[in-house]
Parts: structure tokens; C-alpha cells; sequence
């Protein structure tokens, strides 16, 4: 299927319908960026026309920049969302039906890196990876940075309802040992996140790949599923706010975007630790405008609209220029920067093979069917 075929289903518009309402969650940042922004995202010479397909998490970009976009770049940005990293590989595997630019996290980048999934970038296209900290400049899943530039990170941790619980939540075992909160708990709909998470919680590596660890994580999740009311395709968080659950592991941003509007919402890391995880800006192979696609990831690495992004979506930049203009509370919160109390006891997931990824899909498999 062409870029040009490639329609929002209801789904997706029904969610850019909701990014534009009055009623999303946004907060504006403070200042000249929130009053005027400045656009440094297109070089003359990137400019670009025609149509260009993002492939994105939902509630992962606010709802200006695309326009914008399309405005100087005369080109119609079509967005699709995907749940997991599993339905974005999956989609891509046998050929890519249109897509230009993928929000991949780092293993999935790696195991697309492999496979011949994404394509290498044209940093002279980039100018404003400049904006981007010294440290997300050469990763081990993809050294020098050949095929895709840093757009957030992250951990898994727990998101939970204050005045519901008995005492702060402080450990996984209250998710994966314990009836406490029997029927009250969301987890992950995804296995590259729940297995990491159980490892930690029985001492291991989040990169453990050994298989009978392996099968023992899965063993935890299925004594444990009797206890969690549902396993949630990347919604736990509003599962919380609307109440239908008081406790939901959760990626950190989606936690904090909620905590915003309810102060009765926390967000925690275990003190066994977790993964800590990056998502990133990729071309797949194939991409029908690579033109528009260098183009906008450059925008969205512009210093103004990755701040404004940053307050947006909550999560941690690695835009070093950008980070500088975002709201202290933004930058002095624990729940979106974690503390070194928290990095020392986490640990980057990384890319472990296709055996690896076989049998945490079979484990998660076991856990669905029990």
C-alpha cells in the first residue's frame, strides 16, 4: 500500500480529535516558547513537498508542530499510531506500506537495524542534532548514530492511586506476589517491558536471557493474573484516572501526563529497579519522501519545538538546547528524571536476538492463554 493510500482509521482520528480538544492534556510552557515560537526546523535546502507518513506512539507530539510543519514544508503529514513495538516490527517485516518516519524504541530500532528495516540517515539533512547532549550521540544499538537520532526516554514503573492504596507502593512484589490489591491492577500489554520487569523483581538482569529465567518470569505473571483486573494496550494510565483501576505499571510519561490533572495520582520505580528505555526517530527503508522525512525529524529536534514536545508529552528529552527552556518543574521532576537512587538499580534494555525475542513472546503467550 502507497503513502498516498494510507487513510487515518477512526481510531486514529478519533485520538487527533482528542489532541486537539480543549480538554487534552497540555500544559504551555512559559515565555517566548509558548507565546512565539521560533521555527529553526527546515534548512532551505530540506525543504520538501507532498506527503509524508509518521508512524507514532499516540499522545506522543503535541498538536501544533505537525501543522506548522505542513505549512512551511508544503507537505500533508498523515499520522498512524501503533501500541507496541511488536505491531510496529510486525507491520514493517515483509515491506514497508508507506511509512516515512517510525518511532521505534532502541532494541526494536536494533532488531530493525538487523533486518534491514530502516534505512541510514543523512546527518547533513539533520542540523539539529547540534541540540542533542553529547551522551545520546553514539549508542550501543546503534553506534554513531547511523540510523536513527534520540527523540525520548524513559522508564516502566508504577503509577498508582493515593488514597487507595495502604502505603506507597515501594516494590514490584506488590504487583507480581502479592493479593493486596487483588482486581484494582493494570499491567503492560507487552512483553518487552513485563519480563524486564519481572527480572528485577527476582534479582536478575533486565537483560536476562537465559531461558529458564525466562520461564520462570512467566511463571510470576501467571500466579500473578488472577490479580490484575487488565492488561492494558498502553491505556493503564487512563484506565487509573478514570478509576476503573488504582494501580497501573505504566511508562513514566503517560503516568505524569495524568498526575497533572489529579493530584491524587503518584508515580514510583520500584526499589528493585527497571529498564530504562529509549524511543527514537528512524526512516524505514523504503520510505516514499526521504526528503520530508529528514526534514521533519530536524524539526522536531529544532530547540523550540523539541521544549515544547518535552512539556507536552512529559517525558525526558535528550535535547540538551531544549531541556534549557522547559519549566522547572518540568526539569527538577523526579518521576520524568529520574534520581541516581533509581539509575543505579536500572538498567538499559538492549536488543538480546531472535532467540531471546521467541521465547518472551512465548512466555507472554502462556501468560495471555492462563
Amino acid at each position: 500500500m502507497s503513502a498516498k493510500s494510507l487513510e487515518l482509521s477512526p481510531s486514529v482520528s478519533r485520538v487527533r480529535r482528542a489532541l486537539a480538544s480543549p480538554l487534552s492534556r497540555r500544559r504551555f510552557l512559559g515565555g517566548a516558547a509558548a507565546v512565539g515560537l521560533t521555527f529553526h526546523g527546515l534548512p532551505r535546502a530540506a525543504r520538501a513537498e507532498g506527503k509524508l507518513v509518521f508512524y507514532n506512539w499516540a499522545t506522543y507530539i503535541d498538536e501544533d508542530t505537525i501543522p506548522e510543519f505542513e505549512s512551511l514544508a508544503d507537505v500533508e503529514v498523515v499520522e498512524d499510531f501503533f501500541a507496541s513495538n511488536d505491531e510496529l516490527f510486525n507491520k514493517l517485516r515483509t515491506g514497508n506500506p508507506g511509512f516515512d518516519v517510525i518511532v521505534p524504541s532502541s532494541p526494536t530500532l536494533a532488531r530493525m537495524i538487523i533486518a534491514d528495516i530502516v534505512q541510514p540517515l543523512d546527518h547533513s539533512a539533520i542540523p539539529n542534532k547540534k541540540n542533542i547532549a553529547a551522551r545520546f550521540l553514539d549508542e550501543e544499538f546503534d553506534p554513531g548514530r547511523r540510523y536513527s537520532l534520540p527523540y525520548t526516554w524513559g522508564t516502566v514503573g508504577v503509577g498508582y492511586r493515593k488514597s487507595a492504596v495502604d502505603a506507597p507502593i515501594t516494590s514490584w512484589g506488590e504487583i507480581f506476589d502479592s493479593d493486596q490489591y487483588s482486581g484494582r491492577i493494570a499491567v503492560l500489554d507487552s512483553a518487552e517491558d513485563m519480563i524486564p520487569a519481572v527480572m528485577r523483581y527476582l534479582g536478575l538482569s533486565v537483560n536476562e536471557t537465559d531461558p529458564a529465567a525466562i520461564r520462570r518470569a512467566g511463571e510470576v505473571l501467571r500466579r500473578a493474573k488472577p490479580h490484575f483486573k487488565a492488561i492494558a494496550g498502553d491505556n493503564g494510565q487512563d484506565l487509573l484516572a478514570a478509576g476503573e483501576v488504582d494501580i497501573a505499571v505504566e511508562y513514566n510519561g503517560d503516568v505524569v501526563q495524568v498526575m497533572a490533572e489529579d493530584d491524587d495520582i503518584d508515580f514510583v520505580v520500584p526499589k528493585e529497579g527497571t529498564l530504562i528505555w529509549q524511543d527514537v526517530l528512524s526512516v524505514p527503508t523504503g520510505a516514499p519522501n526521504p526528503l520530508a522525512a529528514h526534514a521533519f525529524i530536524n524539526t522536531l529536534l529544532d530547540r523550540d519545538v523539541g521544549a515544547r514536545i518535552a512539556d507536552y508529552i512529559q517525558y525526558a528529552t535528550p535535547n540538551e538546547a531544549a531541556l534549557a527552556l522547559t519549566a522547572t518543574e518540568y526539569r527538577e521532576n523526579p518521576a520524568i528524571f529520574p534520581p541516581d537512587s533509581v539509575m543505579r538499580v536500572s538498567e538499559t534494555s538492549n536488543y538480546l536476538g531472535e532467540e531471546y525475542e521467541e521465547n518472551i513472546s512465548r512466555a507472554w503467550d502462556e501468560f495471555h492463554a492462563a
